[in-house]
């Protein structure tokens, strides 16, 4: 039976889980080994599963997660690689989001993912397998306050698709999975995420938290944490489209699991610009005006209307791959 290298946070802790269930064998790496989804991982899955700890932002550990990938594959190959990093530790304007908070995205979701996808793909190119890779609509649309993990996606989803290009005549697939908002573990952890603010409010420059105001940063991340109360707590729809993606004879180069993405990305190909901004911001976050442009401050704005939608620009984008 053919093995599958998968990567297990959130979704990908359920597809591995599909992925025994149906008799493959998955080589899956963890952050770390005691977790509790490791351990649920150990504690429902059949032997033939084998857990390894991988930091992405090592190049250590990326190293020995291939050569234990190459060790367990000789007999048997390797059908698919599925690559679910997804790190993000601020939700806060780019200007308010610290640089390491910008190098950090892009050291875990694009180049640990380069270094895992291109050790790989010899044993790949052997099998003509798969690789999937979990994006983000953030990577597609301008998501306020996801600036550091939006462009660090759209890094990666841009890499899969010149690999689909390159990788065509080796006969190897390359899907990019571009799912809704759903509740794994990292949305679930609200604690975090209010830590992560109260870290962001003592870090900033005097200057930065006077222009912006200590509201304004309270405000986005109250609409943050909304937004993540509505995640969808079935992870099937995304689970369903790893499976397919892996297994399908003909899979798409694009899926968009999960209620509203379709209507999402037709309103950003089709739309105005400004109304694709308004609509973002109401499904979103919609922040308030900064300190520095409230009325009665020097160097204001009459409106927040005027500070948030200066000049419309109504010629709509190239037509998108929807999903139905």
């Amino acid at each position: 039976m053919w093995r599958v290298f998968s990567s297990c946070p959130g979704h990908e802790e359920e597809a591995a889980k599909k992925l025994d269930a149906m008799g493959f064998r998955v080589l899956a790496t963890v952050l770390d080994l005691n977790s509790p989804g490791a351990l649920e991982l150990r504690a429902c899955c059949s032997p033939h599963l084998k857990l390894l700890q991988m930091d992405l932002t090592k190049p250590g550990d990326i190293s020995r997660a291939l050569e234990f990938t190459k060790a367990h594959t000789t007999s048997t190959g390797l059908w698919g690689l599925v690559n679910n990093a997804g790190f993000n530790d601020v939700v806060a304007d780019a200007e308010l989001a610290p640089l390491a908070t910008f190098r950090s995205c892009m050291e875990v979701n694009f180049f640990g993912t380069l270094q895992l996808t291109k050790g790989l793909l010899p044993l790949l190119r052997r099998s003509r397998g798969r690789i999937v890779t979990l994006g983000s609509p953030a990577g597609d649309m301008p998501y306020p306050c996801l600036g550091a993990y939006g462009t660090s996606k759209a890094a990666v989803v841009l890499l899969m698709d010149t690999f689909n290009c390159e990788l065509l005549p080796w006969g190897v697939k390359v899907s990019v999975i571009q799912p809704g908002c759903f509740k794994t573990e990292s949305v679930k952890n609200v604690s975090n995420w209010e830590r992560r603010k109260q870290l962001l409010l003592t870090s900033l420059p005097q200057e930065l938290l006077q222009a912006y105001g200590e509201d304004y940063i309270e405000h986005v991340h109250g609409q943050f944490l909304h937004s993540l109360s509505l995640a969808l707590p079935d992870l099937s729809p995304v689970v369903d489209a790893i499976i397919d993606a892996l297994l399908a004879a003909h899979p798409p180069s694009r899926y968009y699991p999960g209620r509203g993405v379709g209507l999402m990305y037709f309103i950003h190909y089709y739309l105005p610009e400004g109304l694709r901004r308004r609509f973002l911001q109401a499904f979103f976050i919609s922040p308030c005006l900064p300190s520095a442009l409230r009325p009665g401050k020097p160097g204001s704005t009459p409106t927040q209307d005027a500070a948030q939608d200066p000049d419309p620009d109504p010629s709509p984008g190239p037509s998108p791959t929807v999903a139905q």
